[in-house]
This record gives structure tokens, sequence and C-alpha cells, in this order.
């Protein structure tokens, strides 16, 4: 064993059945969706035969489903969407979002002059329920809530059920990135009404580069990008065909296997954590307790400053990452952590570790005794 990968939250490698459909599909649906000839009617079939079928994992109508590149496209398009197109003057949101939902967010405020507001966290990362509740009251603008079910840092997890009810009540929009917890949860849309969530197919072992938008029925949808009429309007650009039938795959993959992945990654992270403790006993854990955090997503914070951490394990072998990949090439520090974590705490060196159904107890001893080597114990 030269090499262990957990950095699962990142991306995840793809199912071997993934590459497998995803192939057949490029020599037999090669024809454009958009073309009334018999090639491009096949692949229109299989995009919206893999629409229907997703749809069906969350309870809603294939109409509700609309594809994109990933994650961030598909939350830029319900952020703008939300101002630009209902009429939302007011943006509720927290610091330790993906800055997907950030980034999109404080360009809106500043271009469109929309009210941001910021929810408070407590000293473990975990969203104040009473601090959404109080800005809620403040106003009667028309407002959407943007909250993330699982945290892709530390992984907390969004009491999604009290939050939609919050907004129920205050008739505010909801908006989950839900792009950590899809493929890893089960969510009924007909049970907890919320408005949008997103998806991206690389984090639950389908092809990077597609996802898709959920729109609540009723909702209208103005595009983002300009230049044809695909997704019934919703979103120019010709059909990721392979992708989309790719991410179908992995996701019914997902679903199938539920129950059995959840418990024996969940294993997993309870033995990572068992290991980490009998090696480095004043070991400190970002975030909140495991009942409360996603079972795929571990944030470890060591108690000296090693700023050479995770160069060195991946010298080891061993990748694993210091917070989010998408921020992974810049020299700041994780805006998630350091939203909680303050003085000397902040200086210590965390990194995620993230597992999936893929690793196996023998590549985490592999890790421990490469942590022994660089950290020198």
């Amino acid at each position: 064993m030269n090499s262990v990968y957990l950095d699962n939250a990142a991306t995840t490698p793809m199912l071997p059945e993934v590459i497998d459909v995803i192939q057949q599909s490029m020599q037999t649906n090669f024809g454009n969706p958009s073309s009334i000839h018999q090639y491009g009617r096949k692949a229109k079939a299989a995009v919206e035969t893999a629409r229907k079928n997703i749809a069906k994992h969350f309870n809603v109508t294939a109409s509700e489903i609309i594809f994109t590149a990933g994650g961030t496209e598909a939350d830029n398009l319900i952020l703008y969407n939300a101002v630009l197109n209902l009429g939302v003057k007011r943006i509720i949101t927290s610091q330790i979002e993906h800055h997907a939902v950030l980034n999109t967010v404080q360009f809106l405020e500043k271009t469109y002059e929309i009210q941001v507001d910021y929810v408070e966290v407590n000293q473990n990362g975990q969203v104040d329920l009473n601090s959404l509740e109080a800005l809620l009251e403040k106003s009667e603008e028309k407002t959407l809530v943007s909250l993330m079910y699982v945290n892709n840092e530390i992984g907390n997890l969004l009491p999604i059920e009290k939050v939609s009810g919050l907004c129920q009540q205050y008739q505010a929009y909801f908006h989950s990135d839900t792009v950590q917890a899809i493929g890893h949860y089960t969510i009924d849309l007909q049970k907890i009404p919320i408005d949008f969530i997103v998806a991206s197919a690389h984090k639950f072992h389908g092809p990077k580069g597609v996802g898709f938008a959920y729109f609540k029925k009723g909702v209208g949808i103005q595009p983002i990008l300009h230049g044809g009429e695909q997704e019934k309007g919703a979103r120019s650009s010709t059909e990721n065909v392979h992708s989309i039938i790719g991410m179908e795959k992995a996701l019914a993959i997902a679903y199938e296997n539920l129950d059995e992945d959840t418990i024996y990654i969940t294993g997993l992270k309870k033995y990572f954590v068992e290991k980490l403790k009998e090696l480095i006993p004043d070991i400190q854990f970002n975030g909140e307790s495991d009942e409360k955090t996603s079972y795929t997503i571990l944030n470890v914070r060591f108690p000296v400053e090693n700023k050479m951490l995770l160069f060195n394990l991946d010298l080891q072998g061993v990748a694993v990452s210091g917070g989010s990949a998408c921020q992974s090439g810049s020299s700041k520090g994780s805006h998630v952590l350091s939203t909680f974590l303050k003085g000397a705490v902040a200086e210590k060196t965390s990194v995620r570790f993230s597992f999936s159904k893929l690793n196996s107890k023998s590549e985490i001893d592999f890790v421990f005794q490469q942590l022994k080597k660089v950290l020198g114990l």
C-alpha cells in the first residue's frame, strides 16, 4: 500500500459501474439532444429518463430538476433567480457557507443593493436557530434563507426540518446547498419543504462537471446562461448527456446501498477517532459531536502548529485537506474555522479527513503509520 485517499469531501473516485454507463453512452448517445432526428431524440430520451429517475429519489417531479455543470452553477442559478426573478430583497445566510454561496451573495448585495444578514454560529460552528428566528422576525422584506445542509469543512449537520419550519412560519424562501448531503442522506422534499437544493455528482462517486438544481414547482426560472432554450429555457448549453447518465447511475447506487454504506463508513470514522485519541490524547475535533456531524467528514485539530503537515502527509502517500478543496490554492486559512476558532487555538493545525465506502480499516492503519512519522511520535 503506497497511498491512501481520504479527501472524499473534495471529490470521490468514480465507481466502475458509473464509468461503464458513461462509456456506453459515449458510444451510442452521440446525438445532440436538441436535434429532431433519431440520434437527437435518442439522446434527449436518455436525458429525460435520467431526470425522471433522479427526481424520484427526492419525491419530486422531473420538471423541478434542472441539470447544471455542478453545485456552484446550481447555487448561482438559484441565488440570481431569487433576486432577479422572485423579488427577494434580503438574504439570510452564514459566514460558514461554501464560497459558491458567500461570494455570490456578496456580489448580489453590491450589485443589486439587497440586504444581507448573517446568522450567528456557536463555538462549534453550528448555526444558532435563535439568531435565525430573530433575523426572520426583524424584517418583512421578501427574504431568502440560504444555509447548507452539511458543512463541507467540519461536517456539521443543519437541523434542516427546524430551519424549514422557521422559513415557512415567516414566509421566507429556503435554499440549502446540499452538495455534501446528496447521495449520503435521504431528502424527501414532500416531507421537508425546501424550495431549492443543489447537487454535484462527483461528491457521490459520479463524474465531475455535472450536477443539478431543484426548483420547487411554481417557481419561475430565468437563465443566467443565454444562447439556447435547453432545460426548458432555464439553462442554455447543450446537455452533458454522458455525465448526466453517469450521475443518474451513481445516485441510484448511492441510495440503493445507503443504509449499508452509512454503517460501514460510520464504523471507519469511529475507528479513526479511537486511534487518533490513542495516538494523541489531547487531540481536538472541530465542529459538533458525532451525532451532529456527517459520517463522512472529520475535521481534526492537532495540538501543535505544523504548517508542513499536509505536504509531508502527501509525501508519505496520504491525501487529505486543510479545508475546502476549492480554496486549496489560496494562502488564506479556512474561512469556516476562523469564524469560531479564535486566539491561540486558531493557530493550531487543522486537517479534514473525509471517508467513503471505498476506504478500509487497513488504509486507516496505514494513515496512522504515516502520521507517527511526520509528527515524530
